[in-house]
Protein backbone atom coordinates (compact mmCIF):
# COMPACT_ATOMS: atom_id res chain seq x y z
CA UNK A 1 0.00 0.00 0.00
CA UNK A 2 1.47 3.53 -0.61
CA UNK A 3 2.15 5.61 1.74
CA UNK A 4 0.25 8.76 2.12
CA UNK A 5 2.86 10.96 0.82
CA UNK A 6 3.25 9.14 -2.02
CA UNK A 7 -0.67 8.43 -2.97
CA UNK A 8 -1.96 11.68 -5.58
CA UNK A 9 -3.29 14.21 -3.24
CA UNK A 10 -6.72 16.23 -3.67
CA UNK A 11 -7.99 19.40 -2.34
CA UNK A 12 -11.66 20.08 -2.12
CA UNK A 13 -12.37 23.98 -1.33
CA UNK A 14 -16.19 24.75 -0.18
CA UNK A 15 -16.88 28.32 -1.40
CA UNK A 16 -19.43 30.64 -0.13
CA UNK A 17 -19.71 29.43 3.21
CA UNK A 18 -21.13 31.74 5.37
CA UNK A 19 -24.98 32.63 4.32
CA UNK A 20 -26.67 29.92 5.73
CA UNK A 21 -26.62 27.97 9.08
CA UNK A 22 -26.32 24.60 7.88
CA UNK A 23 -22.91 25.51 6.42
CA UNK A 24 -21.87 24.27 9.88
CA UNK A 25 -23.40 21.18 9.44
CA UNK A 26 -20.54 20.86 6.07
CA UNK A 27 -17.73 21.89 8.35
CA UNK A 28 -18.25 18.93 10.93
CA UNK A 29 -17.88 16.35 7.95
CA UNK A 30 -14.95 14.47 9.26
CA UNK A 31 -12.94 15.27 5.64
CA UNK A 32 -9.84 16.97 5.04
CA UNK A 33 -12.03 19.85 3.38
CA UNK A 34 -10.95 23.69 3.43
CA UNK A 35 -13.50 25.98 3.82
CA UNK A 36 -13.67 29.65 1.87
CA UNK A 37 -15.93 31.98 3.96
CA UNK A 38 -17.53 35.27 2.76
CA UNK A 39 -16.80 37.89 4.51
CA UNK A 40 -19.42 40.55 6.33
CA UNK A 41 -22.24 37.13 6.20
CA UNK A 42 -24.90 36.52 8.55
CA UNK A 43 -22.80 32.71 9.27
CA UNK A 44 -18.76 33.67 8.49
CA UNK A 45 -17.22 34.45 11.76
CA UNK A 46 -18.74 31.74 13.52
CA UNK A 47 -18.57 28.94 10.50
CA UNK A 48 -14.78 30.08 10.35
CA UNK A 49 -13.89 29.55 13.48
CA UNK A 50 -15.69 26.38 13.90
CA UNK A 51 -13.88 25.17 11.03
CA UNK A 52 -10.07 26.47 12.46
CA UNK A 53 -11.16 24.68 15.54
CA UNK A 54 -12.05 21.13 13.65
CA UNK A 55 -8.38 22.00 12.23
CA UNK A 56 -9.61 22.78 8.87
CA UNK A 57 -8.02 24.99 6.69
CA UNK A 58 -9.82 28.31 6.44
CA UNK A 59 -9.71 30.74 3.60
CA UNK A 60 -11.02 34.11 2.76
CA UNK A 61 -13.63 33.66 -0.03
CA UNK A 62 -13.23 36.98 -1.29
CA UNK A 63 -15.95 38.77 -3.67
CA UNK A 64 -14.86 40.30 -7.10
CA UNK A 65 -16.45 42.30 -9.57
CA UNK A 66 -17.84 39.79 -12.50
CA UNK A 67 -18.52 40.32 -15.76
CA UNK A 68 -21.78 39.91 -16.32
CA UNK A 69 -22.80 42.67 -13.70
CA UNK A 70 -24.27 40.13 -10.84
CA UNK A 71 -23.48 42.13 -7.30
CA UNK A 72 -20.32 39.28 -5.85
CA UNK A 73 -21.89 40.71 -2.21
CA UNK A 74 -20.96 42.72 0.47
CA UNK A 75 -17.07 44.14 0.75
CA UNK A 76 -16.28 43.22 -2.88
CA UNK A 77 -12.99 44.01 -4.65
CA UNK A 78 -14.28 46.59 -8.19
CA UNK A 79 -12.13 47.36 -11.15
CA UNK A 80 -12.73 51.21 -10.51
CA UNK A 81 -11.07 51.13 -7.18
CA UNK A 82 -8.17 53.01 -5.74
CA UNK A 83 -4.85 51.15 -4.60
CA UNK A 84 -5.92 52.47 -1.25
CA UNK A 85 -9.29 51.32 -1.57
CA UNK A 86 -8.04 47.66 -2.95
CA UNK A 87 -5.90 47.00 0.16
CA UNK A 88 -8.30 48.72 2.62
CA UNK A 89 -11.45 46.42 1.72
CA UNK A 90 -8.68 43.46 1.88
CA UNK A 91 -7.72 44.10 5.33
CA UNK A 92 -11.97 44.86 6.31
CA UNK A 93 -12.34 41.43 5.08
CA UNK A 94 -9.48 39.36 6.97
CA UNK A 95 -10.35 41.57 9.82
CA UNK A 96 -13.98 39.72 9.30
CA UNK A 97 -12.05 35.98 8.49
CA UNK A 98 -8.75 36.17 10.92
CA UNK A 99 -8.46 32.71 10.61
CA UNK A 100 -7.60 32.84 6.61
CA UNK A 101 -4.51 31.52 5.48
CA UNK A 102 -5.10 32.50 2.29
CA UNK A 103 -7.85 33.61 -0.15
CA UNK A 104 -9.58 32.98 -3.16
CA UNK A 105 -12.39 34.83 -5.68
CA UNK A 106 -15.49 34.72 -5.67
CA UNK A 107 -16.92 35.49 -8.93
CA UNK A 108 -14.13 38.22 -9.89
CA UNK A 109 -14.42 37.27 -13.86
CA UNK A 110 -13.58 41.24 -14.63
CA UNK A 111 -11.81 41.90 -11.64
CA UNK A 112 -9.11 39.33 -11.77
CA UNK A 113 -8.58 40.42 -15.96
CA UNK A 114 -7.06 43.86 -14.41
CA UNK A 115 -3.55 44.96 -14.07
CA UNK A 116 -3.28 47.04 -11.18
CA UNK A 117 -5.76 45.95 -9.33
CA UNK A 118 -4.45 42.26 -9.07
CA UNK A 119 -1.08 44.06 -8.89
CA UNK A 120 -1.79 45.45 -5.48
CA UNK A 121 -3.98 42.67 -4.41
CA UNK A 122 -0.75 40.84 -4.63
CA UNK A 123 1.24 43.02 -3.50
CA UNK A 124 -0.76 43.27 -0.63
CA UNK A 125 -1.55 39.57 0.24
CA UNK A 126 2.38 39.28 0.03
CA UNK A 127 2.90 41.82 2.93
CA UNK A 128 0.71 39.48 4.95
CA UNK A 129 2.00 36.26 3.72
CA UNK A 130 -1.23 34.36 2.43
CA UNK A 131 -1.67 32.45 -0.94
CA UNK A 132 -4.39 32.98 -3.92
CA UNK A 133 -5.69 30.28 -5.56
CA UNK A 134 -7.25 30.94 -8.74
CA UNK A 135 -11.00 30.27 -9.05
CA UNK A 136 -10.07 31.00 -12.99
CA UNK A 137 -13.85 31.95 -13.61
CA UNK A 138 -11.70 33.83 -16.76
CA UNK A 139 -9.62 32.58 -19.00
CA UNK A 140 -7.78 36.10 -19.03
CA UNK A 141 -6.61 35.97 -14.86
CA UNK A 142 -3.84 38.28 -14.31
CA UNK A 143 -3.05 36.22 -10.94
CA UNK A 144 -0.58 34.11 -11.66
CA UNK A 145 1.45 37.08 -13.54
CA UNK A 146 1.35 39.39 -10.13
CA UNK A 147 1.27 36.74 -7.51
CA UNK A 148 4.95 35.78 -9.52
CA UNK A 149 5.66 39.39 -9.78
CA UNK A 150 5.69 39.99 -5.73
CA UNK A 151 6.50 36.44 -4.53
CA UNK A 152 2.82 35.27 -3.90
CA UNK A 153 2.21 31.12 -3.83
CA UNK A 154 -0.28 31.20 -6.51
CA UNK A 155 -2.56 27.77 -7.30
CA UNK A 156 -5.44 27.28 -9.47
CA UNK A 157 -8.62 25.32 -9.34
CA UNK A 158 -8.83 22.65 -12.05
CA UNK A 159 -11.77 20.99 -11.54
CA UNK A 160 -15.75 22.79 -10.57
CA UNK A 161 -17.73 19.57 -8.88
CA UNK A 162 -20.76 20.36 -8.62
CA UNK A 163 -22.36 23.19 -11.41
CA UNK A 164 -24.38 20.53 -11.48
CA UNK A 165 -26.01 19.13 -8.46
CA UNK A 166 -27.08 15.80 -9.41
CA UNK A 167 -25.41 12.37 -8.57
CA UNK A 168 -24.14 11.72 -11.75
CA UNK A 169 -22.95 14.53 -12.91
CA UNK A 170 -20.70 15.50 -9.68
CA UNK A 171 -19.18 11.96 -9.72
CA UNK A 172 -18.38 12.37 -13.73
CA UNK A 173 -16.55 15.73 -11.92
CA UNK A 174 -15.03 13.74 -9.41
CA UNK A 175 -13.52 10.83 -11.73
CA UNK A 176 -11.97 14.27 -13.90
CA UNK A 177 -10.31 15.50 -10.53
CA UNK A 178 -9.09 11.88 -9.80
CA UNK A 179 -7.79 11.46 -13.50
CA UNK A 180 -5.72 15.02 -13.00
CA UNK A 181 -4.44 14.11 -9.62
CA UNK A 182 -3.02 10.96 -11.04
CA UNK A 183 -1.60 12.34 -13.58
CA UNK A 184 -0.15 15.35 -11.94
CA UNK A 185 0.11 14.17 -8.28
CA UNK A 186 -2.36 16.99 -6.91
CA UNK A 187 -5.12 18.78 -7.98
CA UNK A 188 -8.02 21.32 -6.63
CA UNK A 189 -11.82 21.15 -6.90
CA UNK A 190 -14.10 23.71 -6.11
CA UNK A 191 -17.51 22.97 -4.77
CA UNK A 192 -20.45 24.71 -2.96
CA UNK A 193 -22.65 24.03 -0.07
CA UNK A 194 -25.49 22.83 -1.72
CA UNK A 195 -27.79 20.08 0.31
CA UNK A 196 -26.97 17.70 -3.03
CA UNK A 197 -23.67 18.35 -2.77
CA UNK A 198 -23.31 17.74 1.11
CA UNK A 199 -24.97 14.42 0.64
CA UNK A 200 -22.96 13.90 -2.80
CA UNK A 201 -19.47 14.49 -0.60
CA UNK A 202 -20.58 11.80 2.61
CA UNK A 203 -21.20 9.31 0.26
CA UNK A 204 -17.88 9.56 -2.07
CA UNK A 205 -15.40 11.11 -0.03
CA UNK A 206 -14.86 7.48 2.32
CA UNK A 207 -14.41 5.99 -0.97
CA UNK A 208 -11.23 7.74 -1.95
CA UNK A 209 -8.94 5.74 0.17
CA UNK A 210 -9.43 2.61 -1.83
CA UNK A 211 -8.71 4.30 -4.66
CA UNK A 212 -5.44 4.59 -3.77
CA UNK A 213 -6.16 9.25 -3.19
CA UNK A 214 -5.19 11.44 -0.33
CA UNK A 215 -7.68 14.20 0.78
CA UNK A 216 -6.01 16.86 1.90
CA UNK A 217 -6.49 20.76 3.23
CA UNK A 218 -5.08 23.17 0.83
CA UNK A 219 -1.98 23.66 3.11
CA UNK A 220 -0.61 20.77 2.08
CA UNK A 221 -0.09 21.54 -1.59
CA UNK A 222 1.65 24.57 -0.87
CA UNK A 223 5.26 24.43 -1.73
CA UNK A 224 7.49 23.52 1.06
CA UNK A 225 8.73 27.20 1.00
CA UNK A 226 5.84 28.94 2.43
CA UNK A 227 5.02 29.34 6.13
CA UNK A 228 1.41 28.91 6.70
CA UNK A 229 0.34 31.95 8.57
CA UNK A 230 -3.69 33.22 8.98
CA UNK A 231 -4.31 36.71 8.68
CA UNK A 232 -5.16 37.44 12.38
CA UNK A 233 -1.19 36.87 12.93
CA UNK A 234 0.08 39.06 10.66
CA UNK A 235 0.19 42.97 10.72
CA UNK A 236 -2.41 44.32 8.11
CA UNK A 237 -0.28 46.17 5.69
CA UNK A 238 -2.47 49.22 5.14
CA UNK A 239 -1.07 51.38 7.98
CA UNK A 240 2.05 52.06 5.32
CA UNK A 241 2.26 55.35 3.43
CA UNK A 242 0.50 55.25 0.13
CA UNK A 243 1.97 55.77 -2.92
Amino acid sequence: MLASEDKPRIAIIIDDIGYQKSDLKLIDLPFALTFAVLPHTPYGQRAARHAFQLRRDVMLHMPMQASNGKAPGPGALTGDMSKQQVQQTLQLALADIPYAIGINNHMGSFYTEQEEPMAWTMEYLSKRHLFFVDSLTTAHSKAGKYARQFGVTNLSRQVFLDNEQTEAAMSKQLDTLLRIARKRKAAIAIAHPYPETYKFLHKYLPKLQQQGIALVGITELLPQNHDVVAAGFTVPAVSAPQE
